[in-house]
């Protein structure tokens, strides 16, 4: 095997060409650049970005309880969520950020006030929900 270091391609066309080094750099953590149109997009490693994303995106969440019910709400972007059973607060919370991540890709990125919560919706999109409940929780690795 031999070892590819950083790859950087400057039209789309050489990276479709050489599409399997693409891949494979990254999935090893090689930096991999494609240009096109003065653009330049990274290739990343799902799995390995998803981690990153999940130390670097800090969930701001406050749970709160009163009269029996529990009130799960998040600072930035401004979602809450009740319920009188805390694990079914918690799986609404990761169903509220599910709906947030589809509303900011159909139409709040380009909002003023959502765009620079594209890590993470990239850190919804990448989880499974367990993934997502031990990242609100503060328990993910």
């Amino acid at each position: 095997m031999t070892l590819l270091g950083a790859q950087h391609y400057d039209t789309t066309s050489s990276a479709r060409t050489s599409f399997k080094r693409v891949i494979d750099g990254a999935v090893r953590g090689s930096s991999v650049t494609v240009r096109r149109d003065g653009d330049s997009v990274a290739v990343v490693d799902a799995s390995r970005y998803r981690r990153f994303l999940a130390r670097t995106v800090t969930p701001e969440v406050r749970v709160l309880e009163e009269d029996g019910v529990f009130a799960m709400i998040m600072v930035d972007p401004a979602i809450a969520v009740e319920d009188e059973d805390y694990e079914a607060l918690v799986a609404d919370m990761v169903l509220a950020l599910r709906e947030y991540a589809e509303d900011w890709q159909d139409h709040l990125l380009t909002a003023p006030n959502h765009a620079e919560n594209w890590g993470l919706v990239q850190l919804v999109e990448l989880s499974d929900d367990a993934q997502l409940t031990a990242w609100l929780l503060g328990t993910d690795e």
